[in-house]
């Protein structure tokens, strides 16, 4: 196809023109959007403050426009600003993106869009907060710490027994478990054995074990299993199904025996 010097001057007159009036497709585009009708009342409601109304006229604007960016833009700002609703505003943010991946504030976006997501784990999964929560953390830390020692012990001590064992030709097995039976026929019972066998302590026993605790607020599974002197595992295990982020003020927990 032959451009003609008419044609071609035309088209360059075009081109000037809307370089001089700065109205390129994605310009227009995006000033069509904003003389929407509904888009318009939403500014008009923004200014006058009246913010769930502004965020339902913007979103008419989108049945208008699924692809009007403005729209988007809009409701992610009043989503993250105005109303606190993390999730929304990621939504609209990251359509605004997809639409005007070369808009000039993309990047700043982006960085709202991060620090929105980082706000959205923080309440998904909250840390705890109360006074004591370092002291529980400290005592389980040394708790540990003393697991790990006795864990060592342990080791050395089946060391010794193997070396012994293969020193004479035995199973180290059945060798401790010949020490263990002979140690339990010796060890003379204990006094809370005693008592269990006897009438009435063993319905002491009984309500111990199934003693229960009112949730109170500010309190952790690891201030109450502390309160009661029994394990944090011990206290979840006889609750099966207790989410330790989510415990309600008032809720009956059971308490195992110490």
């Amino acid at each position: 196809m032959t451009v003609t010097p008419r044609i071609r001057d035309s088209i360059l007159i075009v081109l000037c023109s809307m370089m001089l009036s700065g109205c390129f497709p994605s310009q227009r585009a995006q000033m069509n959007e904003e003389k929407e009708p509904h888009f318009l009342s939403g500014r008009s409601l923004v200014n006058a403050m009246d913010y769930p109304g502004a965020i339902k006229a913007f979103g008419k604007a989108l049945e208008v426009n699924p692809r009007s960016g403005a729209a988007h833009f809009e409701l992610g700002w009043l989503y993250a600003e105005k109303v606190g609703d993390p999730a929304s505003a990621i939504y609209h943010y990251q359509r605004y993106l997809e639409l005007r991946p070369g808009a000039e504030n993309a990047e700043t976006v982006g960085q709202h869009v991060f620090r929105l997501k980082q706000e959205l784990a923080k309440a998904v999964l909250p840390m705890p907060s109360t006074p004591g929560i370092q002291r529980d953390f400290e005592q389980l830390a040394a708790e540990n710490r003393r697991l790990q020692e006795e864990l060592q012990t342990l080791r050395a001590a089946y060391a010794i027994l193997k070396a012994n064992a293969q020193s004479s030709g035995s199973d180290p097995i059945s060798q401790r478990s010949a020490t263990l039976q002979e140690s339990r026929a010796t060890t003379p019972a204990s006094p809370t054995t005693s008592q269990a066998a006897v009438p009435g302590h063993a319905s002491a026993a009984s309500m111990q074990a199934t003693r229960t605790h009112k949730v109170q607020s500010g309190e952790t599974p690891y201030s109450i299993a502390r309160r009661y002197g029994v394990k944090v595992n011990a206290l979840l295990s006889a609750n099966p199904g207790l989410n330790p982020q989510r415990m309600q003020v008032g809720q009956v927990l059971n308490v195992p025996a110490s």
